[in-house]
């Protein structure tokens, strides 16, 4: 199998993924995950300890399928990880352990779980109806469109993710959305929401 095809399986595998739970919309929440996991008997394990290069790995063993992911990952990472490590569950469970790293983000297994995670949170042909209700034609995705889109949808996709789709869609120039700071942006769009405004006020006051 070329590695094309084994990528467009993992889509496909991902798309009845969501019709097999139920995911209808591409805010993809953590209890959809957890669910997930409690109906295919995963064993979630919160690891309390930072590491600068795993965020979540796949075992298999005789206790059972487990996958460890970092405790305080904001929701996004959460999310996007622990779909990473349903995919080694559904396809890689006879390999001895599978790390979600930036060591092996190349291998094409990872790449794999990498592509999962993102059909399985937002599928490629929802991402592109939603720019074209927009009214936003191939080609002529910018930044502020991936901050309406994502606020619009709701998305749990990252604005990293959100940018490799519109790359490899061909629906942003390459190289557009480079070095932008989303969170900025969001705010010079909408405002500073009101529990942001509160923090920094408070701390002004110490």
């Amino acid at each position: 199998m070329t590695r094309s095809a084994y990528y467009d399986q993992m889509k496909a595998l991902a798309r009845a993924t969501r019709v097999q739970h139920g995911l209808t919309s591409p805010r993809v929440q953590k209890s959809h995950l957890r669910a997930i996991y409690r109906a295919e008997h995963i064993h979630l394990d919160l690891w309390p300890h930072k590491m600068r290069e795993v965020r979540g790995a796949y075992f298999n063993d005789d206790l059972g399928p487990t996958v460890m992911l970092v405790k305080g990952l904001p929701e996004d990472p959460t999310v996007f990880t622990m779909a990473h490590e349903l995919k080694h569950h559904l396809v890689d469970r006879d390999l001895p352990l599978a790390c979600c790293s930036n060591r092996n983000a190349n291998e094409h297994i990872e790449i794999g779980a990498e592509i999962f995670a993102a059909e399985l949170i937002f599928p490629e042909q929802d991402f592109i109806s939603a720019l074209l209700s927009m009214g936003i034609p191939p080609g002529q995705c910018k930044p502020e469109t991936l901050v309406h889109l994502k606020r619009e949808t709701r998305t749990t996709l990252s604005y990293a993710g959100l940018v490799k789709r519109s790359y490899f869609l061909g629906l942003a120039p390459a190289s557009s959305l480079d070095g932008v700071r989303w969170k900025k942006l969001e705010e010079q769009i909408y405002g500073v929401p009101s529990y942001r405004a509160f923090l920094r006020r408070n701390r002004t006051r110490v």
